[in-house]
């Protein structure tokens, strides 16, 4: 497995140290031109389906439920590829999951990286 795997908001400064940048949100950050990102790619299949997305509406008190949810969805075939391709990254490099969340720790991203961090 990598040295490293982190999740941090897209907004912020990089850092040389962060290796493979991937944004794992469904939909482009609002306000960011897609030449200001410094991503290595965008990986919107990883991220929850629109219908978990909606139904999570980023409220604290269904993280939980959130997260056993997404995890769930990481298995099915629409996520399946785009979840061993983050694998893959993982076990090859340093690694940063990007998100637009205000509340990272509340995001897929924090749930990425713990799923990662644990195989």
């Amino acid at each position: 497995m990598a040295e490293q795997i982190t999740y941090r908001r897209v907004y912020e400064e990089t850092s040389p140290k962060e290796g493979k940048r991937v944004l794992v949100d469904r939909v482009w950050p609002r306000g960011m031109r897609k030449d200001e990102a410094n991503l290595d790619e965008w990986l919107r299949d990883v991220a929850p389906s629109t219908d978990l997305r909606r139904w999570y509406g980023h409220e604290p008190s269904r993280f939980a439920e959130f997260r056993r949810r997404y995890l769930s969805e990481l298995e099915d075939t629409g996520h399946r590829q785009a979840a061993e391709h983050l694998r893959d990254l993982a076990a090859h490099d340093n690694l940063t999951l990007l998100t637009a969340t205000k509340d990272v720790d509340h995001s897929q991203a924090a749930v990425l990286a713990e799923w990662l961090a644990e195989i």
